[in-house]
């Protein structure tokens, strides 16, 4: 089985994909993860690299490419990813958003910014990805139709949204 769960910064994708991982015991795959680790080999916060990747297109490809690869031989995997909805081949994908404050929030807890600088670090970072995204990829981040579900994390705890996922998964 393999499910996709996709959101802006700060809507809770890794938690969810964390809590999820832990209910159905498989692997779960951070492609935030691979963006953060790829930020830092080139010595640059994810601002600076997200906007490093506009003007570099292997960037996102060998992040695409990576999951791809990664779920297909896997099998069973929950991939967590901006647009892992869009090249893996999914049982479920899943999208989480939440109000900007919200994220911002969640972004200064985990990162130990001010929610001003959170919340401005989110808009640069969404502006050059949606950019990015439809001028490589053709694809606009706004419209959620390859999604087969679309939740605001605000409305829900990290078990109700893997709950929600679990019940979802039972008649599918």
């Amino acid at each position: 089985m393999i499910i996709t769960i996709g959101g802006p910064a700060g809507s809770g994708t890794t938690t969810a994909a964390k809590v999820l991982s832990e209910e159905l015991n498989i692997p779960y795959l951070s492609t935030g993860a691979i963006f953060r680790d790829m930020a830092k080999e080139h010595e640059m916060t994810a601002v600076e690299f997200s906007k490093f990747a506009e003007n570099n297109t292997d960037i996102d490809k060998e992040i695409d490419k990576r999951q791809a690869d990664i779920a297909k031989e896997s099998g069973n995997i929950i991939v967590e990813g901006r647009l892992s909805a869009y090249f893996i081949e999914a049982d479920l994908k899943v999208w989480l958003t939440a109000p900007l404050k919200i994220r911002a929030e969640r972004v200064h807890d985990r990162e130990s910014k001010s929610i001003e600088q959170a919340a401005n670090e989110i808009k640069i970072r969404e502006e050059s990805e949606a950019s990015r995204y439809k001028e490589i990829h053709g694809i606009d981040v706004y419209d959620y139709d390859v999604y087969d579900v679309v939740l605001n994390s605000d409305s829900f705890s990290p078990k109700s949204i893997s709950q929600i996922i679990l019940n979802i998964l039972k008649v599918i």
